[in-house]
């Protein structure tokens, strides 16, 4: 008799992968502890394998569980794909779409983008990811997301992109600072000033030293967790901060901080959204991209 793998089981171990924990795999999958480890017990004897080596602390693949996780991934990506292909003689623009952004988009693009979707996409609720780009990457792969709001560059392979906006960012500095009154700043002043940055992982942090150089280097760099957690930090005089365009948005003016732009060419940014290759609710991709341009904003320079 052949093996007997359930759908089920694949997902159990994908998520214990994934989650490198029994208990939070099990509330992901919405079942007992005691079951998921069953359900991995009956596969793991069932192919004669040990796919997981556990400890009271961690939860380690072994070498072949590795793979037959992998291949685990696949086939449930491939299964998802025959419920969305049934799908596309109906409406693709019914039904949740995971959408995955990186924390320095998410706050300030939401808000714009959802009232116009809940117009044009009325059934289409958005189940929102908020990470890190190379989280974000692992979960659009995984197919734990369906789409994802990145900064570019975003080559990966198995993933495609289309490029949405480009924005410039501003130097936001306290009220009292010496420069409150200035018309422009170099990016290269900087390095004189104690500079609060998203903590490192963030890809916005990471554009910020590559418009000034010498700044993770030289400058005096404190990190914050959020943007608004940095915008808050300014204000209480701590420092000054760089922030992009659609955080420096009218709607966030503050009486303690003062915005000033970079002198021209200011150093920007480009939003693209990512997705599968194998995705086919490609209706999806081309309604946010409309959206987004239908956002009337003086930050936001659409690509065509």
């Amino acid at each position: 008799m052949g093996l007997k793998v359930s759908l089920t089981e694949l997902k159990f171990i994908v998520a214990v992968a994934q989650e490198r924990s029994f208990r939070r795999a099990a509330e992901k999958c919405f079942v007992t502890q005691p079951a998921l480890s069953l359900a991995i017990k009956k596969l793991e004897k069932e192919l004669n394998v040990i796919i997981f080596e556990r400890s009271r602390t961690d939860v380690n693949l072994t070498e072949i569980g590795a793979k037959i996780v992998e291949q685990a991934e696949k086939v449930l990506e491939e299964t998802s794909r025959i419920t969305q292909l049934a799908e596309l003689g109906k409406n693709q623009l019914k039904g949740i779409l995971k959408l995955g952004l990186i924390h320095s988009v998410g706050p300030y693009l939401l808000p714009e983008i959802i009232p116009i979707l809940r117009k044009t996409a009325p059934e289409m609720p958005l189940e929102v990811e908020e990470n890190l780009t190379a989280n974000l990457e692992s979960q659009l792969k995984n197919g734990v997301i369906d789409v994802a709001i990145v900064a570019l560059p975003f080559n990966v392979v198995g993933l495609q992109y289309r490029a949405l906006y480009d924005e410039e960012f501003d130097v936001v500095v306290p009220t009292h600072h010496h420069w409150a009154t200035r018309q422009h700043i170099k990016p290269e002043e900087l390095l004189d000033e104690k500079v609060l940055l998203l903590n490192r992982g963030h890809c916005f942090s990471n554009q910020v030293t590559q418009a000034c150089p010498e700044l993770s280097r030289k400058g005096e760099v404190l990190q914050g967790n959020s943007l608004e957690t940095i915008r808050n930090m300014v204000a209480s005089n701590l420092g000054i901060t760089v922030l992009p365009g659609s955080a420096t948005a009218k709607r966030y003016n503050n009486p303690l901080i003062k915005v000033i732009p970079f002198i021209a060419p200011a150093p920007t940014r480009r939003i693209a959204i990512a997705w599968r290759k194998s995705f086919v609710r490609l209706e999806v991709v081309e309604k946010i991209a409309e959206a987004i341009k239908a956002i009337n904003s003086d930050y936001m320079k659409i690509v065509n």
